[in-house]
């Protein structure tokens, strides 16, 4: 990575398939990087937010904001940006890949953490006061244990979004010059170019390969590990089975070396302690200041109100009153888009992953499928869809909008399975003991219990499909190209003729569909969410 390299010179790269595994290898370790500062962020966005009002207001939306960014759009900025900061060295180049997947697979992590926080049960929000535990110590003894078994399930997706993303993070523009590092993505991306199908299909499997490595060796003994973090008072008998954990478990060396470890992060988190003081054993939960509040309050709108002058003085002066009716008319209809598919695939996903996930057996079967499948990048779909649309002369309006879907679908699903393998046994054994069956064991036990986690997964769905509209609105295949009328394809066509002005308008018009869409939707959704976990 600190290797010397100048922009324009070429890295070549290979296409015989022998230079895979060490392509596959590079691919892995960006993206391992990419989840470590992910894992980071989740931590210190989940913390920040879950506790303060103020901040929830502005890193909630701001979340929303950065989920709706196309990648492409991160590039841009990006790019230049880490050259500079590292001249003549690989470094920079590797950098903004690495920030690239960064932005694929952060979101989804730290909305997932943030909603199991707010959604920790009143039981132990109470024994934890009884225990006056400080706000360290309530994080990692209580909030983040509670969190894990949830926020696995969407590391192993965020993964995914990052194969999602490989291509367009690996083969890189920028100043008018291609960069290409070594790479799946880049390999995809130069078969792609060359029309080898032959080349396409072997990165297929290297990616199959190191997704079926990497949930052996890393997420399949994470998932049965953090099984003790299962909130339930009956023994469960769902656990999840991993062959190298219960091998490392034999091992003397690695006991002696992980309790030394587990003894070590006690003493330090006893540090954080906080001495009795002599009050009731029950410590009084202190409400924010309303008068910071209201002060905060006041602010946020107020820069809200200079944001939308400076919009309109923009819009005035560069593009007009007429053309941002017509951008709003277009968000109207790819919103359309997104509820529909949204809801059909909720329709389907949200059965199939209670499914799987009440069934331990059957997660671990498919788990390393389901990763597959959500990594395959579904720009490899495209000339297949352009081909069937063109044989049967389909309605490109209709049948380019299940390709928004395809790469976000499994945010639902994988939220789902998460949430259903954290239902307590006792609570199933009640459901049982009661008589529930058939719709009525479905509306009363399953989908409540499945809602919180569903209310994540549908949000970044939702925002991944707003993402994924600028690509699925606009296909080309050779010389054939057919269009969807939407923003997605609206902001394609104007970064085609580098109208930037435009350009913004649409990315702007976009941000403000996601937010309206998260906050009187999703957001009250969240809010029901919580009121049913307490």
């Amino acid at each position: 990575m600190a290797k010397p390299y100048a922009v324009g010179t070429p890295l070549p790269i290979s296409l015989d398939p022998a230079y895979l595994p060490y392509y596959l290898l590079r691919t892995t370790l960006r993206m391992f990087m990419a989840l470590g500062a992910s894992l980071i962020f989740s931590f210190a966005f989940a913390a920040v937010a879950s506790k303060s009002r103020v901040a929830e207001k502005i890193l909630v939306p701001a979340v929303d904001i950065l989920q709706s960014i196309p990648i492409l759009g991160f590039l841009s900025i990006t790019v230049t940006g880490f050259i500079a900061l590292f001249p003549g060295r690989l470094l920079g180049v590797e950098c903004a890949a690495i920030f690239a997947i960064f932005t694929s697979q952060a979101w989804n992590m730290a909305l997932s953490l943030y909603q199991s926080i707010r959604t920790v049960p009143s039981e132990l929000n109470e024994a934890a006061r009884v225990f006056r535990l400080s706000g360290w110590q309530r994080f990692w003894r209580l909030e983040l244990p509670y969190a894990t078994p949830a926020l696995l399930w969407n590391m192993m997706l965020s993964m995914s979004g990052g194969w999602f993303f490989v291509v367009a993070s690996e083969a890189i523009t920028v100043s008018n010059q291609d960069i290409k590092l070594p790479g799946i993505g880049s390999y995809i991306a130069v078969a792609i170019d060359a029309q080898n199908v032959r080349a396409i299909v072997y990165a297929i499997v290297a990616m199959a390969v190191g997704i079926l490595l990497y949930d052996q060796l890393f997420f399949r003994p994470l998932l049965a590990w953090a099984d003790k973090f299962r909130f339930e008072d009956a023994q469960s008998n769902t656990a999840q089975q991993s062959w190298l954990l219960d091998w490392l478990r034999r091992a003397r060396l690695t006991r002696a070396w992980t309790e030394a470890v587990a003894q070590r992060a006690q003493g330090a988190l006893g540090w954080f302690r906080r001495p009795y003081d002599g009050t009731s054993v029950r410590a009084r939960s202190r409400g924010g200041n309303p008068h910071v509040q209201r002060a905060v309050d006041a602010i946020l709108a107020a820069l809200a109100l200079i944001a939308v002058w400076r919009l309109a003085v923009f819009v005035h002066g560069e593009v007009g009153w007429g053309e941002v009716a017509h951008v709003f008319w277009l968000g109207l209809i790819t919103l359309l888009r997104v509820l529909v598919l949204i809801a059909i695939a909720s329709l389907v996903w949200v059965p199939v992953g209670i499914a799987i996930g009440l069934r331990p057996r059957w997660s671990q079967r498919i788990q390393a499928l389901a990763q597959l499948l959500a990594a395959f990048p579904s720009n490899l779909l495209f000339p297949l869809a352009v081909i069937v649309i063109v044989a049967w002369k389909l309605n490109p309006e209709i049948w380019l909008s299940p390709l928004m879907v395809f790469g976000t679908q499994w945010y639902i699903l994988f939220n789902v399975v998460a949430g259903a393998t954290t239902i307590p046994s006792d609570l199933r054994y009640a459901a049982d003991n009661l008589g529930l069956k058939g719709w009525l064991k479905w509306r009363r036990f399953y989908l409540p219990a499945v809602f919180p986690s569903f209310v994540t997964g549908a949000i970044t769905a939702s925002g991944g499909s707003w993402n994924a509209s600028i690509v699925a609105e606009v296909v080309t295949w050779g010389n054939t190209t057919l269009t969807a009328t939407g923003l997605g394809g609206y902001i394609a066509d104007m970064t085609t003729r580098g109208d930037f002005p435009r350009i913004a308008l649409g990315i702007g018009v976009m941000c403000i569909f996601v937010m309206g869409l998260n906050r009187f939707l999703w957001r009250r959704l969240y809010l029901l969410a919580e009121k049913w976990s307490r």
